[in-house]
């Protein structure tokens, strides 16, 4: 059997275009034997880090390229050789997107110039699907002006690219490439245009490119495919179709293209270090003068001993540069007097805290720094920060100003269809009625967790065998999880040393003056790039009001850092539920809690405004702890390993670090490992518990009483955390204490 490598294949990252998700064509690719793919999103490279992880997992060669259709309207198909191509790939769709509004791209053949991609491959593909003689004859004639000016421009790597899509032009197409090749010198290469992994996703193609058009199917007309060819075909197949010598060609060029994301090298930019100190003196002097400033007559020994680790840890990991860049911007904000905070698992770090980047003290909290930082997890640490609402884009513009917009833009979120957004644009789409899209819109009770549920369907007056309403659910399934366009992430930003243009893509976004890469976070993640979120909080700016009127009215010139922590009378007024308007306590939940729990210290309101939510009430755990706190149940423990654990909580399971240092003292599992690092809590964290307690039991290590202890209600108790499990937060005391002591 002959070996082929599709050279010309976009995934649904050519949003409204292409009808598979990048998983899906590279294990199609590897099921049908190829010997390569390339991924060639249109003007894009959303889509790669996601094909490039499926390639690695099923051990299937990717190639990086990208599809453009240039003003002059002929096709250009690139694909990256090397570090360097796929450099000058992501510098050119970076040109093309920002020359345009957001969501289009504008090139021009002027905008390649000679040598400017060295380090690229070129295929000049043509539409086969043609009507009439005089269509041809002109199609013929533009393609061979346009591929003379590329062979120019790229001499030695262009090849006109043979599309058979057996629309009944395939002989005379392939008749008309090779006297334009011998014509130009040069040669043919088979490719697919691929736009789908399988024929089977035709009829959602054919919904996408309706909806791009905002038209529907029965007027789409010779807009749409006139078959369902354009998948990956099986080699049996494509051996009917193309000459072998063509077929061999693909992977001839296949082999030139070398390039990985593997190989991509991230680096922090370290423009603000002070010379002659190197990143990790600069951060050391500078977290020890902050913990001067923290503790101004000494530190107690425990906390030298932690940041000593901590230090220690980013240094071997080289975080340094992350962590003084974080700093540089709080400061700025500290200088510009807008209040900010940093949040998260961020607040577990004692070098945060002299760094002023969160306001935890770490010396009151049972800090769990592995929760931040892993050196077995191997992934970026993920500082967020909250600034005034009203003043966060002075913070935001000030990191375009201090690193470029060619080394700093925002991360990318992809918006994706939802049942309700696939729903109204699949039934517009096949022309149905408004009333009935508007029936299911409605109540989306017939969508159960990626099925559809008839009866539910027949509840809101529909037959779900109607085939028009069959055709509308089956093709609703398809769409939803498919990127529907790419939006800018809240405030996540990435920097880089090097420009970002030669890593990733960057486009303009809707909003002025800002600009956004092509990867959203998970994306990043992967790759171990490192972000920092500048998010914005309303209640800051309120906070802040109130500093700025307690000063007004001769009060003292407080900060979020000097606020008095433990005052009674502020403590009375929650205990009291005179909490409207106030940040996190305020819903009627709350308020409820409040009286019940009746706090009296820092760490109460913590626990307060974590255990008033839809895990630790499934958990059961709300009414075992109150009952132990006021005094109607006895506080016990299996033995005193948990109490160590559990002991500030009365033996109730509340925060995710509890749950990760049970695994620890329950199995002897070091924080370092990748039992207890690998979990990803940000997502689906019910399940990662799970694993836990479940790796927990199967230990030989674990004692008898351990076990049952976790055999019982303390697993049910982990497992109701699920995806509401709370680190610990910062209580909205501040504002509390603003507004009883001096409202």
């Amino acid at each position: 059997m002959i070996n082929y490598a599709e050279l010309h294949c976009i995934s649904n990252f050519t949003f409204l275009r292409g009808a598979s998700h990048p998983a899906e064509l590279v294990r199609q690719a590897v099921h049908l034997g190829y010997t390569a793919l390339a991924l060639t999103d249109e003007c894009s490279v959303a889509g790669a880090v996601r094909a490039h992880v499926a390639a690695v997992e099923h051990g299937l060669h990717l190639i990086i390229g990208s599809e453009f259709k240039l003003t002059d309207g002929q096709q250009l198909v690139l694909l990256a050789r090397n570090r360097n191509g796929y450099r000058q790939l992501v510098q050119l769709i970076t040109q093309g997107r920002r020359a345009a509004p957001k969501g289009h791209y504008q090139l021009s053949l002027s905008d390649i110039g000679e040598g400017r991609l060295s380090d690229c491959l070129a295929l000049l593909p043509c539409d086969p699907n043609l009507t009439t003689k005089d269509d041809m004859k002109e199609r013929y004639t533009l393609l061979t002006q346009h591929a003379d000016s590329i062979k120019t421009l790229m001499p030695n790597c262009t090849w006109l690219a043979l599309e058979q899509s057996t629309s009944g032009f395939d002989r005379q197409h392939l008749t008309a490439l090779r006297s334009i090749g011998k014509q130009l010198s040069l040669p043919l290469v088979a490719t697919g245009n691929v736009h789908m992994h399988s024929r089977s996703r035709q009829p959602l193609q054919d919904i996408l490119t309706s909806i791009r058009l905002g038209t529907t199917v029965d007027d789409a007309g010779h807009h749409l495919f006139s078959n369902g060819e354009r998948h990956l075909r099986s080699p049996v197949l494509l051996q009917r179709l193309y000459p072998p010598a063509l077929l061999q060609q693909s992977v001839v060029i296949s082999e030139q293209c070398s390039f990985s994301l593997t190989e991509l090298r991230y680096q922090y930019p370290q423009k603000f270090i002070s010379q002659p100190l190197n990143a990790a003196e600069y951060l050391r002097k500078l977290t020890y003068a902050g913990m001067q400033t923290r503790w101004p007559t000494g530190a107690p020994e425990s906390i030298y001993q932690q940041i000593a680790h901590e230090l220690s840890l980013i240094e071997e990991l080289s975080y340094e540069a992350y962590f003084l860049t974080v700093h540089d911007i709080v400061n700025f904000a500290r200088h510009k007097n807008i209040l900010c905070q940093g949040r998260g698992s961020a607040a577990n770090s004692a070098v945060c805290y002299c760094l002023g980047i969160t306001e935890v003290d770490p010396a009151r909290m049972n800090l769990l720094f592995e929760r931040f930082i892993s050196r077995e997890r191997n992934e970026p640490p993920d500082i967020d920060i909250d600034f005034e609402h009203e003043r966060r884009e002075e913070v935001m513009q000030y990191v375009y100003r201090k690193y470029g917009r060619d080394h700093a833009a925002m991360t990318a979120t992809v918006i994706t269809y939802r049942p309700r957004s696939a729903l109204r644009d699949v039934g517009n789409a096949l022309g149905l009625k408004l009333a009935q899209v508007n029936r299911l819109a409605a109540d989306t009770g017939w969508w159960e967790g990626g099925t559809i549920n008839p009866q539910q369907v027949r509840k809101l007056g529909l037959n779900p065998e109607n085939p028009p309403i069959t055709r509308l659910l089956a093709l609703v399934k398809e769409l939803v999880g498919f990127p529907r366009h790419l939006s800018q992430h809240s405030g996540g930003f990435i920097i880089s040393h090097e420009p970002l243009c030669d890593l990733v893509p960057i486009e303009n976004a809707a909003m002025a003056e800002r600009t956004v890469i092509q990867w959203d976070k998970n994306d990043i993640n992967t790759l171990g790039l490192l972000k920092v979120d500048c998010l914005s909080l309303g209640m800051l700016s309120a906070i802040h009001r109130c500093f700025d009127l307690i000063k007004k009215h001769g009060g003292n010139s407080w900060t979020m850092a000097t606020i008095p922590t433990e005052d009674p009378v502020v403590y009375d007024m929650m205990g009291n539920a005179d909490t409207i308007g106030v940040f996190q306590i305020e819903s009627r939940a709350q308020m409820a809690m409040l009286p019940r729990l009746r706090p009296v210290c820092f760490y109460d309101l913590v626990i307060e405004v974590a255990i008033v939510r839809p895990g630790p009430i499934q958990g059961d755990m709300v009414h075992p702890y109150l009952k132990r706190r006021q005094g109607h149940e006895a506080v016990t423990y299996p033995n005193d390993a948990m109490r160590q654990v559990l002991g500030r909580t009365l033996g109730i399971p509340i925060f995710q670090e509890q749950v990760i240092k049970l695994a620890v003292v329950a199995a002897g599992l070091h924080l370092e490992k990748p039992t207890i690092c690998d979990v990803q809590w940000e997502h689906g964290v019910a399940m990662a518990i799970y694993r836990i307690i479940r790796k927990c039991l199967s230990m030989a290590c674990v004692s008898e009483a351990i076990q049952k202890a976790l055999q019982n209600r303390s697993t049910n108790r982990f497992l109701a955390l699920g995806n509401t499990a709370f680190l610990r937060p910062m209580p909205p005391v501040l504002l509390c204490w603003s507004t009883y002591r001096h409202g």
